[in-house]
Formats: structure tokens, sequence, C-alpha cells
């Protein structure tokens, strides 16, 4: 499992996409999760506006990540 760390409160799915290259920019996370399964907290999602916090994890197809909070 990969860790991707931020900072504020929270993360976006969308942003969070972007972060780990999945998508060249924003408006390209409406139809990549059109396309790909995504689970958050092991439940599918795909709300480019959904909040990530601290510990989240995200899996998609055979990789995954942890949500790390930085100060």
């Amino acid at each position: 499992m990969k860790k991707v760390k931020f900072t504020g409160e929270y993360i976006t799915l969308g942003q969070f996409l972007k972060k780990v290259d999945l998508i060249d920019s924003g408006s390209d996370a409406k139809h990549f999760l059109s396309t790909q399964y995504v689970y958050v907290n092991d439940e599918e999602e795909n709300r480019r506006g959904k909040k990530l916090r601290d510990q989240d994890r995200v899996k998609i197809g055979k990789d995954s990540w942890i949500l790390i909070h930085e100060d």
C-alpha cells in the first residue's frame, strides 16, 4: 500500500487522482470515475468531490493507497 501525504483538513477524490498521476487535470476526474472502479474505505465511490481524510484508503484495480495528513 502506497502512502499519499496531504496538508489541510482533507483532499478531494479528484485532487487525489491528480496527485497520484492517474489523471492530467481536474476536468479528467469525472470521466475517469465513470470508467474505473474506485473504492474508498472498501465502498465504491464515483464522486470527484468526495472528501478524503487522514487514514482513508483508496483502491483502484490492483493499486491501493492510504492517506496521511501532515502539518
